[in-house]
């Protein structure tokens, strides 16, 4: 499975940005998908998650309801809706996908999302 992130840039605060995550490769294994960040500094956490099956969603509570995850089976593509974005947003972000038993993880090579005050 090959992941490739886009859409990352300077943003002001209270603006949107949108992360688009192209998927290749077999996913047949996959069970979950989502989207990491990693501030300078700060330990790498789950910004918002989804199931392959069911499209169930998860949010961190510092995203949640100016975030959202989509999936476009279609399209082979998972997005990352970022809306009224704030300083503390700043981050890399980063695609993943996985089994929900650890045996497949896959990382994408990561976007840079700069949000200024």
């Amino acid at each position: 499975v090959q992941l490739v992130e886009s859409g990352g840039g300077l943003v002001q605060a209270g603006g949107s940005l949108r992360l688009s995550c192209a998927v290749s490769g077999n996913t047949s294994s996959i069970n979950v998908m989502g989207w990491y960040r990693q501030a300078p500094g700060k330990r790498r956490e789950l910004a918002a998650a989804i199931s392959t099956f069911g499209g169930h969603t998860n949010y961190a509570d510092s995203v949640k309801g100016r975030f959202t995850i989509s999936r476009d089976h279609a399209k082979s593509s998972m997005y990352l809706q970022m809306d009224s974005v704030k300083p503390e947003d700043t981050a890399v972000y980063s695609c993943n996908a996985a089994s929900y038993d650890g045996r497949y993880d896959y990382w994408g090579q990561g976007t840079q999302v700069t949000v200024s005050s």
